[in-house]
This record gives C-alpha cells, sequence and structure tokens, in this order.
C-alpha cells in the first residue's frame, strides 16, 4: 500500500514545479452596495444590593501631640547688606533670608554666613541648645534674619547643630559642623560673615 502512494505523490509534486504559470488578467472583488438600517441597542440593567453606609461619629479618648510655640515680639537690629552683584547675575532687589527653629529648650539661633556660588546663595547658621529645658510639651521658636539686595537665585539653608526633636521643617539640612560643607564654601565668596 504504502509502494502506491509513493509515485503518486511523485507524480503530483512533479505536476506542480513543471508548470508555468502567467497572469493574463487583473482580478478585482465584486462591489457591493449594502444599505442596513438599525436600531439602537438596550444594555442590561442590574439591580444589586449594596451595603448601606451611615456615617456618624463618637468621642474617644487619645492621646495626641500638645505643642506650646512661645512666639514674643522683641525689636532687634537686623543687618541689612548692599552687595554690587557682577551684571550677569540681572536685577536684585530686597531678599530677608531667615531661618527658624522650634526648641524645646532655651537657644540661639543665628546666621554666621552668607556665600554666593555661581547661581546659588547658601545661608549658613548655627543652633546653640545650651539653656534650660522647658515645661513639657512647650516649645519655643528662635530666628534670626539678614537682608540683603540679591538677584533671584537658589538658596541652601545648612544650620550648624542637632535637628530639634519633631522639628518637620525641611527647608533646612542641619550638619555637625562647617566642614561638612566646605567643599561648596570654597567655591564661593562670602558676602555676608557675622562678626
Amino acid at each position: 500500500m504504502k509502494i502506491h502512494y509513493i509515485p503518486t505523490l511523485i507524480l503530483l509534486l512533479f505536476a506542480t514545479v513543471a508548470c508555468d504559470v502567467d497572469k493574463t488578467e487583473s482580478g478585482s472583488l465584486p462591489d457591493v452596495d449594502v444599505d442596513v438600517d438599525t436600531e439602537a441597542g438596550n444594555m442590561p440593567e442590574y439591580d444589586v444590593d449594596w451595603a448601606d453606609v451611615d456615617v456618624t461619629t463618637t468621642t474617644r479618648m487619645v492621646e495626641v501631640p500638645k505643642v506650646t510655640v512661645e512666639m514674643v515680639e522683641e525689636e532687634v537690629e537686623v543687618p541689612v547688606l548692599d552687595v554690587d552683584w557682577p551684571s550677569e547675575y540681572g536685577d536684585a532687589e530686597e531678599t530677608t533670608f531667615m531661618v527658624e527653629a522650634d526648641v524645646d529648650q532655651e537657644a540661639e539661633l543665628e546666621i554666621q554666613e552668607i556665600y554666593a556660588t555661581g547661581q546659588r546663595m547658601i545661608v549658613l547658621a548655627s543652633l546653640d541648645k545650651d539653656g534650660e529645658m522647658l515645661q513639657d510639651g512647650q516649645m519655643m521658636r528662635v530666628s534670626d534674619q539678614v537682608v540683603v539686595n540679591a538677584p533671584d537665585m537658589d538658596v541652601r539653608y545648612y544650620i550648624i547643630g542637632d535637628r530639634p526633636e519633631g522639628m518637620s521643617n525641611t527647608r533646612y539640612r542641619y550638619i555637625a559642623d562647617r566642614s561638612d560643607i566646605s567643599d561648596m564654601l570654597s567655591n564661593g565668596r562670602s558676602i555676608y560673615s557675622k562678626d
């Protein structure tokens, strides 16, 4: 049986290879004009029973932090710097550089130096927390400021000292000492130094 299939297969293969097919006329699909009338469909509807939620309030005793910030208005002398900036910095306007911290003990915060490095100002302050501790939960805010006629520049604030507990202000970076940023300061020009 198997022998009969082999000659038939060879003959069919020979006939396929031996054919020479030439295209004599282009073909095209028939043109069909369809005019269909349709009606809008209808999505199925479902009735779903869902949880009925009522919102009310109740009173519970919980521990929450209670912080008192003591603000006292005092008249202080603020340094004002009139800097003659090179023309490539653009127009200068009065700008207040301020540092502040909320502390739980008597402390002093002072701006020690201000540097200009390229298109950036670096404000370096020190936080000395060496006073008496305040009563439980009490806080006081310490601050310092310097006014400079300065062009619009990126300003970075660094405070030498320990970050106060619970301090959420991320505007200031706390460092151990001036040497932590000495590379940045070495490329800059001091425009203010506290005597």
